[in-house]
């Protein structure tokens, strides 16, 4: 029988953050995954101690938002750049229950575009050091991905 949380991400929002201090405070190490198909990494990637290759690490902090964070993944991969570039924002973290990896939507963001997700925060959406984030990337030619579409694990 599965348990699952009755807090709605209505509540999540509604929790006032506490601001980070960016010069008093240091950065965590954000391990990132993306994909370029649109779709997010399999569960079964993340098994035995093994991660998916395309790992980009980066130094941030809890109050970083999802548009901050496609900034920095555009630096590094430039064809991400383009006008329409879709960001599908996912953590992946422990379930110690089970010994495996979960997954959890938090987000879209659109490269040249504002969006509702754009503020979201890591921190508002309970992100824990150590949990992963990954990234499925999705070019503008390409219809824009379905909401919980996702590969099967």
């Amino acid at each position: 029988m599965a348990v699952e949380s009755r807090v709605t991400q209505e509540e999540i929002k509604k929790e006032p953050e506490k601001p980070v201090d960016r010069e008093k405070t240091c950065p965590l190490l954000l391990r990132v995954f993306t994909t370029n198909n649109g779709r997010h990494h399999r569960m079964d990637e993340f098994a035995r101690g093994n991660v998916p290759s395309s790992e980009l690490q980066i130094y941030t902090w809890m109050d970083a938002n999802l548009k901050e964070l496609t900034s920095l993944v555009k630096e590094v991969y430039p064809e991400a750049r383009k006008k329409g570039t879709h960001f599908g924002f996912a953590i992946v973290y422990p379930d110690p229950k089970r010994q495996m990896y979960r997954v959890k939507e938090i987000g879209n963001t659109v490269s040249g575009r504002k969006g509702a997700d754009d503020s979201m925060t890591l921190q508002s959406q309970r992100f824990q050091i150590g949990d992963y984030l990954d990234i499925a990337i999705t070019p503008p030619n390409r219809a824009p991905p379905l909401q919980g579409r996702m590969r099967p694990y």
